[in-house]
């Protein structure tokens, strides 16, 4: 998906689409799987890892496969196909990655162990948004459009061949004394789950914020592409360290305390980065908040999986994705109209305050999260 979210919209601007087009055909890579996300859920609690990861390669395989044929069509069915080839491979890549999160938490038999298996987990989009646009680059180059999709239509094969080693897991059954299927929204009831979820959508629209506003604010002082690139490429650096080194402390940790302690740090990196006056003071600020948000996805799909029953992880873990996918499609819009009206810097204010002061939500967390078992 990375690959074909890279080379779909510079396709489309060579063909001479407007801006506004491209900003659609961005918005279905996310959209689609905001509503899609539950149905999702369901089918991996149902069905376990094996069916939705078919499922999701036969999506994300004839996502590739419109874009393919998109190249040797012209007038509107060209953009057309791209856009139904965006949204099918959103959607194939947001099924595939929930029933994996779901797995991964249910093979884990402790927390210390969870912890580990999703940051390691949180290591793979970071590497598959370098090499799926990196390849996809490469092939654009050296054959045209054609081939870079062709080669997005082949990568999903090789989740067929990893699946294979992934153990059959019985399916679990709905708890005694709960209804079997149980309304989908009254999961939220859940304790500490609404904050949790709400916790994660703020330290979201961070990411979000910063992949947002560092290149405008770049722009403004003057600073070349390459410098705004290394300051961006820092975070990411900074991201799949904190990711590695996690499993080697996971012992030491607790999921609400670190989540806490990188919302405060999240606020007080925000409110100094409009005062960072150099690329290298910028790159100090986005090495901190890569580190900070970089910790936070291995602790909430901890919780998250602590919180709720194992018949319902599925579900759970998409209702998360739904807030990803919807910050993802709705806050740039956002920040643009905030970011043109009041500046960049106020909107790293904006964002850190609001950070900061939702720390005060986490306590709920950690009552919940302690409530049934002590020793957290």
């Amino acid at each position: 998906m990375a690959g074909q979210r890279m080379a779909a919209p510079l396709q489309a601007l060579q063909q001479g689409y407007s801006a506004w087009s491209v900003g659609v055909l961005l918005a279905l890579f996310a959209a689609l799987p905001v509503v899609t996300a539950l149905a999702a859920g369901r089918m991996a609690d149902r069905h376990g890892y094996h069916r939705p990861l078919r499922v999701a390669v036969g999506a994300t395989m004839v996502g590739a496969g419109l874009a393919f044929i998109a190249c040797f069509v012209d007038g509107w069915w060209r953009f057309g196909l791209l856009c139904v080839g965006a949204a099918l491979s959103g959607v194939g890549t947001n099924v595939g990655l929930i029933a994996i999160q779901r797995t991964a938490g249910m093979l884990a038999v402790s927390s210390t162990e969870r912890l580990r298996v999703f940051s390691w987990l949180g290591m793979a989009p970071s590497l598959a948004n370098v090499v799926g646009p990196v390849a996809a680059g490469f092939m654009i180059d050296a054959g045209g459009f054609a081939s870079a999709y062709a080669l997005m239509c082949a990568l999903p094969l090789g989740s067929l061949v990893a699946a294979r080693y992934v153990p059959v897991v019985a399916r679990q059954g709905p708890a005694r004394g709960s209804a079997a299927g149980g309304g989908a929204w009254d999961l939220l009831a859940t304790p500490g789950l609404k904050r949790l979820l709400f916790v994660n959508w703020l330290l979201s629209a961070s990411w979000d914020v910063h992949s947002f506003a560092v290149p405008v604010l770049g722009h403004g002082r003057g600073y070349s592409a390459s410098t705004i690139g290394l300051v961006l490429g820092s975070f990411t650096l900074a991201v799949t360290l904190v990711r590695f080194v996690i499993p080697m402390v996971a012992h030491r940790l607790r999921e609400v305390t670190v989540l806490r302690f990188a919302m405060v740090l999240t606020g007080v990196v925000f409110a100094a980065y409009p005062f960072a006056q150099t690329a290298w003071l910028m790159g100090i600020c986005a090495t901190l908040l890569g580190f900070t948000l970089g910790a936070v996805q291995p602790m909430i799909m901890s919780t998250l999986h602590h919180l709720t029953p194992e018949h319902r992880h599925g579900e759970a873990i998409a209702f998360r994705s739904m807030a990803i996918n919807a910050s993802s499609s709705v806050m740039p819009l956002a920040f643009g109209v905030l970011g043109s009206m009041l500046g960049p810097g106020v909107m790293f204010w904006i964002m850190g305050a609001a950070v900061g002061a939702g720390n005060w939500v986490a306590k709920g967390i950690t009552r919940a999260a302690t409530a049934g078992d002590p020793a957290r």
